[in-house]
């Protein structure tokens, strides 16, 4: 899932950006002042990143058969990257200065990001279930960045953070267990769960580089700066891979695969979460994930016809308490 920090007050995007998410909060009664209304459209920007992500879990598993791990990260970053191309060349020429005055940054934050997140995601898909990419991968995610955040960012750790942290994991864990003692006690870690936690490492380690962008970058350039470097990261591993796997055959369904990657779950879904992360600090923007495996439970309903539980329900309901509990601020 890369960074966008908050600009000047005088940001244009700030303003237009702000507005985009409102439709997600309109049962919500919203504070008037710029601080409410900037902490409501980061939770419209973070839930709308969630809900495009959660397909990435089902996709992973439900084309492992058909294109490699690498390959399909590969493909995904080049399609993001070619999208982006257009709409951002005379700014990317134009900032090119900042992205050479900053090029250690940029690597890090695109290894972490880009080129390693979804690569162990596509891996571990081979590996376990799909559930429990959502799962694992969305549980320990915001674990890590709220302490990266309080370690190197110096953010505070407030109780409701804790409280909605405590009452998402709770929900998690009903969903893994099916509302079942005994199927919790039997729940282990395969490879494939571990390759998966290491991206939920992965992915902190994003959260938090992205609070420190440098100034100078557009949001948009920087993303295309950070798909592109992701992308050319993991060619050497991409080039290993086409040399000993068989040739991958394209068809519709894969193309249209690619395209729902390339598009929504990288260009649309990354500039919605750097712009909540903007506005609600790396550790409150993580624990939104924990929407993830709930909105892929939705979609295993709607697509693969999988049956919705009271489980099902009362994680969901578990989960997004936690994560309005988490965001709650006193007034002052």
């Amino acid at each position: 899932m890369a960074p966008f920090i908050p600009q000047q007050k005088d940001d244009a995007n700030h303003k237009t950006g702000a507005s985009l998410p409102y439709f997600c909060v309109l049962i919500f009664s919203m504070n008037s002042s710029q601080s409410g209304k900037a902490t409501w459209a980061g939770i419209g920007f973070a839930v709308l990143a969630t809900l495009m992500w959660s397909g990435n879990f089902i996709i992973a598993r439900g084309v492992k058969d058909t294109m490699p791990p690498v390959s399909l990260a590969f493909y995904r970053w080049c399609c993001a990257t070619l999208l982006l191309l257009p709409f951002v060349w005379k700014q990317f020429r134009k900032e090119l200065p900042v992205v050479k005055a900053h090029k250690s940054y940029v690597l890090w934050v695109a290894f972490a990001g880009v080129t390693l997140f979804n690569t162990l995601t596509y891996f571990a898909g081979h590996y376990t279930s799909a559930i429990n990419l959502a799962l694992i991968g969305t549980t320990s995610s915001p674990v890590f960045a709220l302490i990266l955040a309080a370690i190197f960012l110096k953010e505070q750790i407030r109780p409701a953070q804790v409280a909605g942290l405590l009452l998402c994991i709770a929900g998690i864990i009903l969903l893994i267990a099916e509302g079942s003692w005994e199927k919790l006690k039997a729940f282990h870690f395969s490879p494939g769960d571990v390759l998966i936690l290491l991206a939920g490492f992965s992915f902190a380690v994003y959260n938090t580089l992205a609070r420190r962008k440098p100034a100078g970058f557009s949001p948009v350039n920087f993303l295309f700066v950070i798909f592109t470097t992701g992308t050319l990261l993991l060619l050497p591993a991409w080039v290993i891979e086409i040399s000993y796997m068989p040739p991958v055959e394209w068809t519709w369904p894969l193309v249209l695969v690619i395209l729902y990657l390339g598009l929504g779950t990288s260009v649309i879904a990354f500039l919605c979460w750097n712009a909540a992360i903007a506005r609600l600090g790396a550790g409150r923007t993580a624990l939104f994930g924990n929407l993830i495996p709930v909105f892929s439970s939705l979609q295993a309903v709607w697509f693969l016809d999988e049956q919705l539980t009271l489980v099902h329900l009362f994680s969901g309901i578990a989960v997004i308490a936690g994560v309005l509990i988490a965001n709650l601020q006193k007034k002052k």
